[in-house]
């Protein structure tokens, strides 16, 4: 659990320093507007926000304590998968216990 863990906070880390690179490299207006002028790019942003509306109800059915769901599912469509992993990397333990299937009789 732990290396999953790791591996993980690894890969937020990575998409991290994409975004950070990307933002110096070019405008993040000008490189939405030419998404948003091709088919596939319309696509991409789709998949992605139905993306994350689907993990918003993950978390907010999962968190007991509802200020906290809201806490990780508002900032998602402005802070994305970086604070999607922070979520699943703090969650994962819970996470695999609550999931794992029922043993066959």
């Amino acid at each position: 659990m732990t290396f999953l863990r790791i591996l993980l906070a690894a890969g937020g880390l990575i998409l991290l320093a994409s975004i950070i690179w990307a933002s110096q490299a070019a405008s993040i207006g000008a490189s939405f507007s030419a998404m948003a002028a091709d088919p596939w790019g319309i696509v991409a942003l789709i998949d992605l926000y139905l993306g994350f509306l689907f993990l918003g109800v993950i978390i907010w059915m999962f968190e007991r304590n509802k200020l906290i769901a809201l806490l990780f599912i508002l900032p998602l469509p402005l802070l994305g998968n970086v604070w999607a992993a922070v979520w699943i990397v703090w969650r994962l333990a819970r996470l695999a216990t609550r999931l794992k299937p029922a043993s066959a009789s």
